[in-house]
């Protein structure tokens, strides 16, 4: 009788999961993480269609740009969020997806400048403090992981613009921590990337006609990665703006890559 009310509360549960998953973003639960400093970090978490806590799953960590950053808890998915959520993805890799938010007038990493066309061109500092926001998601990060959800063998990061540049920037400084990092439109300093001596695997994306964070920036991250002894590939979209992000979106290989690769 036990065994009988056992496979009836898990087929119940299935059952709930399956229903309320809807495929796009909505799927994602909202969340908000207090870091031990009191910090709290808003953020969204999707779990895999038919969830086991039993079971441990890789982790994608997206880091969205700076047009999505605030405290709805929402606009973190407007790019990428139906993607990550489709049946088709989860179908194929299934995984825990974090979608933490930025607050307005904040960044993932430290930079300095504004559009890339202009004097003043955007720099990385190299030895700059990891923000507060970016300190969270580490933590965020930490706990799921303490709690035995994770195959810690097969974390991910990728992020589009401000959030390209945070993709960069937590795996410098966390190198032994992600299997594979896919920055889009981003940059970072060379000098940090010139001493890059983790195991993560890259693939960068970026719009050749970029008139927002310029284009050299990622070519010169793949030749630095590249120098460097990294795994690494760079696609590049010719007369493609900053939003290049739609066509790393749409390229076949873009979650097949990284889920592909573990430490």
């Amino acid at each position: 009788m036990k065994t009988l009310r056992n496979l009836l509360s898990l087929s119940l549960c299935l059952l709930v999961s399956v229903a309320g998953y809807a495929g796009d973003k909505a799927s994602f639960l909202k969340k908000q993480f207090t870091a031990r400093d009191g910090y709290q970090l808003n953020y969204r978490v999707l779990y895999p269609r038919n969830y086991d806590p039993a079971r441990k799953y890789p982790v994608l960590l997206f880091l969205h740009g700076a047009g999505e950053r605030g405290a709805d808890n929402e606009a973190q998915l407007v790019h990428g969020g139906d993607r990550f959520a489709s049946f088709e993805n989860q179908e194929g890799y299934p995984a825990i997806i974090l979608a933490p938010q930025c607050p307005a007038g904040k960044t993932w990493s430290e930079y300095k400048g504004l559009n890339a066309g202009k004097e003043g061109k955007r720099s990385y500092p190299e030895n700059a403090p990891v923000t507060p926001p970016m300190a969270a998601v580490k933590e965020l990060l930490d706990r799921y992981i303490a709690e035995g959800k994770v195959d810690t063998r097969r974390l991910y990061v990728t992020g589009l613009s401000m959030g390209g540049m945070g993709t960069f920037d937590i795996v410098m400084r966390y190198p032994d921590l992600f299997a594979a990092a896919a920055p889009i439109c981003g940059g970072a300093n060379l000098r940090r990337l010139a001493s890059f001596k983790g195991k993560t695997a890259f693939s960068i994306y970026h719009g050749g006609s970029d008139s927002v964070v310029d284009v050299q920036f990622s070519r010169d991250a793949y030749d630095t990665l590249k120098k460097a002894g990294a795994d690494v590939r760079y696609k590049e979209y010719p007369g493609v703006d900053h939003n290049s992000w739609d066509n790393a979106f749409a390229e076949p290989d873009y979650l097949a890559w990284m889920f592909q690769h573990s430490l």
